[in-house]
């Protein structure tokens, strides 16, 4: 007779520095250890109610050795194990996960790393249409949206990479870059897993695009308290939520923003700027600053080169103007494909209408992921672009990925002398007082100069 296998991942506990002790159950007798791998290699976790599991198997894995014990599961997800183990807690919340199951479950809510979503409404056939960005993702149930880090669990909608940075490090806030908000201070900078746009070009593909090619989610457990710890311990005035794509870790940046500005701490979203309007009015009393990649004009390009649309970019740079949001906003400028002296006009002329105190940083670009067939953007080119910025009327146009280029210094719009001068990263000499031009008293356009 055979028994229907529903693996259950009950929780693990640390053994030192780098072991970890792995427990897993299922609720026949059959000891299978053919999942071995499979599950081990397994990476998402939850906390989840039992509504009867009881008599299930143990299968412990430890320093290679697999061990098989008797458990008991009750309904409020306490668990019991016998002889030299013991009762191993009473509410396993932060390690109980789910592996594999055939039978319904169901999730709590608020758990450690599979977090339930915001902005997402329930559909027919436990179906959900996620409306955290303009894809509006209409999600099947046990299927993941395009970002491939939010997936419908039973008609509930989770975030699978809260709490799971894919990357942390303390980086000049130049680097974003920012180069009028607090220029010369140091940021935290956090990631998770995933985008919501596939451009071709991107810088960061190895961290961006994994969910594409296979579904674990990848990180190391870094929590919201953990972070402002480790920003305010860094000596880090602000943090960011950059690398990938902010929109698609929404609730693990938000929750992370809110315990900043209650800890005095800046925050700064390094986007694409493809997020819903009610997103970002939701995080925007917490955000402060942002850097939106502007990749182009052209709306066949969006469409074609990064999977999107343009006009959701622009309606979001122009909400993040009227919520008082600092921006800047970058354009990597592709051979043949968006520096045309037309396109760039077009791109000049809409920050103007943003205002001429937004900066605009034209960037180099490099081959990279998709588009090694490239060749890297002429300096002509970057510098042609620079000036289009400046003769459209902006004050503030900048070069980036050209270290040592004049167009990284910051110049007074009214006096014309430069009064910060960068190289790269860093900054040789600030010539602002109190906001002001040393030399003409004019008022330079930012925060925290």
């Amino acid at each position: 007779m055979s028994t229907k296998r529903e693996w259950i991942r009950i929780g693990y506990c640390p053994g030192g520095d780098n072991s970890y002790t792995y427990l897993y159950g299922f609720s026949s007798t059959i000891r299978d250890y053919s999942y071995r791998s499979r599950i081990e290699s397994e990476r998402l976790r939850q906390s989840i109610r039992f509504n009867s599991y009881e008599n299930c198997v143990i299968i412990a894995f430890e320093a290679g050795w697999t061990y098989s014990y008797p458990i008991a599961v009750n309904a409020d997800a306490s668990a019991q194990l016998p002889g030299r183990w013991g009762n191993i807690g009473s509410k396993l919340d932060k390690a109980i996960s789910l592996v594999y199951f055939e039978k319904e479950i169901t999730p709590l809510k608020g758990s450690f790393c599979m977090h339930e979503a915001m902005f997402y409404e329930k559909m027919e056939d436990k179906a959900v249409e996620c409306g955290l960005c303009p894809h509006r993702c209409k999600i099947a149930n046990q299927r993941r949206g395009i970002c491939g880090v939010r997936e419908n669990r039973e008609g509930v909608l989770y975030s699978l990479v809260y709490g799971r940075a894919i990357s942390s490090a303390v980086d000049p806030i130049e680097k974003k870059p920012l180069y009028h908000f607090h220029p010369g201070s140091d940021i935290f900078s956090i990631a998770t897993m995933g985008c919501n746009l596939r451009c071709g070009h991107c810088q960061n593909y190895s961290i961006s695009q994994l969910t594409s090619d296979r579904e674990e989610i990848e990180g190391r457990d870094l929590s919201p308290e953990k972070v402002v710890s480790q920003a305010k311990m860094a000596g880090c005035l602000s943090i960011a939520y950059t690398y990938t794509e902010p929109t698609i870790f929404f609730e693990y940046a938000y929750d992370t923003a809110r315990l900043a500005k209650k800890n005095n701490l800046n925050n700064v979203f390094v986007t694409n700027g493809y997020i819903s309007e009610d997103s970002l009015k939701e995080v925007s009393p917490c955000l402060d600053a942002a850097n939106v990649d502007l990749k182009s004009f052209s709306e066949d390009h969006y469409r074609k080169i990064c999977g999107g649309r343009l006009k959701f970019v622009l309606q979001i740079l122009e909400l993040m103007k009227q919520l008082g949001i600092w921006v800047e906003v970058t354009t990597l400028l592709i051979p043949t494909l968006n520096d045309s002296e037309g396109e760039l006009r077009k791109i000049a002329e809409f920050i103007l209408h943003l205002g001429k105190d937004t900066p605009w940083h034209v960037s180099r670009f490099y081959p990279s992921y998709r588009m090694r067939d490239l060749p890297p953007t002429r300096l002509e080119t970057v510098h042609r672009a620079r000036q289009i910025g400046l003769d459209a009327g902006l004050r503030y146009v900048y070069t980036g990925n050209v270290p040592g280029d004049e167009g990284e210094s910051t110049y007074c719009y009214q006096c014309g002398r430069s009064i910060i001068v960068r190289y790269g990263y860093h900054i040789k000499a600030n010539h602002i007082r109190g906001g002001l031009c040393e030399y003409c008293k004019a008022k330079i356009d930012g925060v925290g100069l």
